[in-house]
């Protein structure tokens, strides 16, 4: 077991972990409801893994409109309060089917691993779903100051595991993440869509498709 002490794992957030891109949409459609235009999910795809900033500059944009500074400020600040309040009825049924067995068996195995992810929020939602305790660090939007593909969260996170970048293995669900791994020198695991993700080394479509064998043949590599 001693050669597998080496290897870390570290899991983004939204989509690989909990599914919060759905209160993100929900948020941002009121916010774009209450200005008086329309928000479709299509328009929400295009905002994965765009900073909070950037987003609300798109949405103005599709809804041909402009914002004062302060009122800006005060969009985004009403976005994140409604977000906040969709986290706080969050509980550990929200966890995605597969991801337990998988953090399970990294436990029991002494496999450290840690989070990854941009998320200001990324601590508040662990506890909310009861794996704050259970990760060995997290590095999440208050450690960083270069968003994703910059491997700056990840680099972080394998320093804090105490393993070398090209003994990590990443698990993602954007393509700006699995970038980001790609060019950290670590293994990098698309979690969603094939077509989308073509870039990892390895994807599946959740973490039900991962078997403990490929879990342990990864460590042994």
């Amino acid at each position: 077991m001693e050669m597998k002490k080496r290897k870390g794992m570290i899991f983004d957030l939204d989509g690989v972990i909990v599914d919060t891109a759905k209160f993100h949409f929900l948020a941002w459609r009121k916010l774009a409801n209450d200005l008086g235009f329309d928000f479709t999910e299509d328009q929400n795809e295009q905002l994965k893994g765009v900073s909070r900033v950037h987003s609300l500059h798109k949405i103005l944009k599709w809804g041909g409109m402009e914002l004062s500074e302060e009122e800006f400020q005060r969009q985004m600040d009403l976005k994140n309060e409604n977000y906040l309040s969709y986290v706080n009825e969050m509980d550990a049924t929200e966890i995605l089917p597969g991801v337990t067995k998988i953090l399970d068996y990294l436990i029991g195995n002494d496999i450290p691993f840690a989070l990854g992810s941009a998320s200001k929020n990324a601590r508040t939602i662990l506890k909310k779903i009861d794996l704050l305790e259970k990760f060995d660090a997290i590095v999440d939007g208050t450690d960083v100051t270069k968003a994703k593909p910059d491997p700056e969260v990840f680099l972080i996170a394998a320093e804090k595991l105490g393993v070398k970048p090209e003994d990590s293995i990443v698990f993602e669900d954007a393509v700006a993440g699995v970038q980001a791994a790609n060019r950290a020198n670590m293994t990098s695991i698309g979690i969603g869509d094939k077509s989308n993700l073509g870039e990892a080394d390895y994807v599946f479509s959740d973490f039900t498709e991962i078997e403990r064998e490929f879990i342990e043949q990864l460590l042994r590599k």
